[in-house]
């Protein structure tokens, strides 16, 4: 009976699977790393987790402990925002090309990055305002202002409502008929829903960074760069797209009795 497997402790059509004896030589196991690098695991090696974890300071160079929350949180943040204006770069070149279902799938991602960046904001807000005075002293003039990731979302979005109004165009179509007629054309009617969501993520990440700084170091004093924190106050009115802000005044006017 034991040809049919019957009264045996192996599975079915397990011969050649696991049945060299140890040591036999079958080859690297897959546990063990064949991309290049020196880490001991391939994903350490992708990842370069080595390279990653060590550009935070160490215990031995805080002057005190919160500076690894602090730099963990904008380290990763720069990281989600990278994403994001890759997305929105890309974005804009598939509605340039006319894939706009493909560019909205992007922007959506986008529109989430903001979201992680956003939530990392409230880690700032568990240090204390007295403590992170001396991490302050140690930050030279580093400024959120001089963020890349920000400077690239200011760089990467104007090109992509430039495009999104030319595929508008193209379309025949007045911005208020987006709207009127969005289910006629629902590919431009998501994308200038996607628009206005990143506008408004953005919006939203600064003011609660506005609101983090304020809760932390205060709303009447001077920035690490010689700004007012009540500059940042006046930032967070900014918007890209103001048009499709504006439209929807002029959509609930013509719908009034």
């Amino acid at each position: 009976m034991t040809d049919s497997g019957v009264g045996s402790t192996e599975p079915p059509n397990s011969a050649g699977r696991g049945s060299a004896a140890p040591g036999a030589d079958d080859g690297p196991a897959l546990t063990d790393p064949i991309l290049p690098g020196e880490a001991p695991t391939d994903y350490e090696r992708y990842l370069r987790t080595e390279e990653l974890l060590a550009l935070q300071k160490t215990p031995a160079e805080w002057v005190h402990r919160d500076e690894l929350l602090f730099q963990t949180v904008h380290q990763s943040s720069e990281l989600w925002l990278k994403l994001a204006w890759h997305e929105i770069e890309e974005a804009t070149r598939l509605v340039t090309a006319g894939d706009i279902p493909a560019a909205n799938r992007l922007v959506r991602r986008a529109n989430y990055c903001m979201v992680l960046v956003r939530d990392a904001l409230e880690m700032l807000e568990r240090m204390s305002p007295w403590e992170y005075t001396e991490i302050r002293k140690v930050l030279g003039h580093g400024s959120g202002f001089d963020s890349p990731g920000f400077r690239e979302l200011r760089r990467v979005t104007p090109p992509l409502g430039a495009a999104f109004h030319a595929a508008r165009e193209a379309a025949g179509l007045s911005l208020v008929e987006v709207y009127t007629r969005g289910r006629e054309f629902d590919e431009l009617y998501q994308l200038a829903e996607l628009l206005i969501e990143w506008d408004e993520r953005v919006i939203i990440w600064r003011v609660v960074h506005l609101k983090v700084v304020q809760r932390v170091i205060g709303a009447g004093v001077i920035g690490t760069q010689g700004t007012p924190v009540e500059v940042m106050g006046r930032m967070i009115h900014k918007t890209y797209f103001p048009e499709l802000w504006d439209v929807r005044n002029t959509l609930t006017e013509m719908n009034l009795p």
